[in-house]
């Protein structure tokens, strides 16, 4: 038996030589996701992207990072108090997806911890920022030009359609701002000369009754607005399209990989990496104030060349030669 004075020694060495590895562990940051649809909404691609941005700055997932989500599965309602959720949590910085909605209320709950939206239509009429250059306050991210460039959708559309049919548009009711997003596009529906039906839906379960309204208007062909309810839902709503034989445009490219027609707006993924970079800087010590909101610079047509063909359409050799993207699937 050994004696209690030596037990005590190599105990003492035990300790000794675990106390420097203990305080060689780096410091846990914790990044909260606070989404307005569900958790599987930013798939495993866009999380990747965000990851490799907060990379940018040295922190890794499961060592010096840890990731808290939050998702309000289209209830907006719930968003304040996911916010609250997170901030008590507490994060270091919130990173807000699924549309302006998410960082508006988020905005509304903390004007401390900082938030990061994500391809968020013209942030300075939202109020999120008091400038692209130089937001101020607790709120930065990127733009995404998503509602701004229907108009432009409405155009390529056009070019697919008889000259003098109809158009139907679908928009999410309970948007922020819906109501100016479908008054540019009559706008530039009249600027077209084209007879436009848009048609408002609150949630998932209202897609049916909404595409059966559409066909009885005997629409020739639909715009799918640019929003995260229709993008959460994009499975179901490419299959209504195709079941009425609408051909349609979107807003990501992520829709014609899924099988819908075409699609026309910025890599939604770059968005999500330059949410990581940001929020890996703010992790740093950087103010979202002094942190510039985001553009993007770079559009991307996409066609699916597969249902062009189901739905029996001619591409004009035109739209083609200027497609970023044809896909065969």
């Amino acid at each position: 038996m050994r004696p209690l004075g030596f037990i005590a020694i190599v105990v003492a060495a035990t300790i000794a030589w675990l106390s420097p590895l203990e305080a060689q562990q780096p410091e846990q940051k914790v990044v909260g996701i606070l989404n307005s649809g569900s958790m599987a909404a930013i798939n495993k691609k866009w999380m990747a992207a965000i990851l490799r941005g907060v990379g940018e700055s040295g922190y890794v997932e499961g060592k010096n990072l840890k990731i808290e989500h939050r998702a309000a599965n289209g209830d907006y309602k719930l968003l304040p108090d996911l916010t609250r959720e997170l901030v008590n949590h507490p994060v270091q910085v919130i990173i807000a997806a699924g549309g302006p909605v998410s960082a508006i209320r988020a905005k509304e709950v903390t004007n401390t911890v900082p938030i990061v939206f994500t391809t968020i239509a013209d942030p300075v009429k939202s109020g999120l920022v008091a400038s692209l250059n130089r937001p101020g306050g607790n709120v930065t991210g990127t733009a995404g030009l998503t509602t701004e460039l229907d108009a432009k959708r409405l155009e390529f559309l056009g070019g697919l359609t008889p000259e003098r049919g109809k158009i139907g548009v679908l928009a999410n009711v309970n948007r922020p701002n819906v109501d100016a997003q479908t008054r540019a596009l009559e706008a530039a529906a009249r600027n077209m000369e084209r007879e436009i039906i848009v048609h408002k839906v609150g949630s998932e379960k209202e897609f049916d009754s909404a595409f059966e309204a559409l066909a009885k208007e005997r629409i020739d062909g639909l715009v799918v607005t640019a929003d995260p309810l229709f993008n959460f839902h994009r499975k179901k709503v490419i299959a209504l399209a195709a079941r009425h034989a609408f051909p349609a445009i979107y807003q990501w490219r992520e829709f014609v990989e899924d099988g819908g027609l075409m699609s026309y707006g910025p890599d939604i993924e770059d968005a999500y990496h330059q949410a990581g970079v940001y929020a890996g800087r703010i992790l740093k010590g950087t103010s979202p104030a002094d942190l510039p909101v985001v553009q993007p610079t770079r559009f991307y047509l996409v066609i699916n060349n597969k249902t062009a063909r189901t739905l029996g359409i001619k591409l004009p050799d035109k739209l083609v030669a200027i497609a970023d993207e044809t896909i065969e699937n």
